[in-house]
């Protein structure tokens, strides 16, 4: 994932409260590909990506109800 993705993915971590922290595979290289990593320090970028495609994709529910 490059820095558009990564800022992108970092949004919506946010916005829908996904847990993971996003680095770089290589911290001497910031401009290449980045990963989520849970607190235990496994990688689980795909898992986020899908958790967060799903939020994206889920619509609100808010609404009125006019009793007739």
């Amino acid at each position: 994932m490059d820095a558009r993705e990564v800022s992108a993915l970092h949004d919506a971590m946010r916005q829908h409260g996904i847990p993971g922290t996003l680095r770089p595979e290589d911290p001497e290289n910031p401009a290449g590909p980045w990963r989520v990593v849970d607190d235990a320090g496994r990688d689980v970028t795909e898992e986020t990506f899908a958790a967060a495609e799903a939020a994206a994709r889920k619509r609100p529910t808010r609404g009125f109800v006019i009793a007739g």
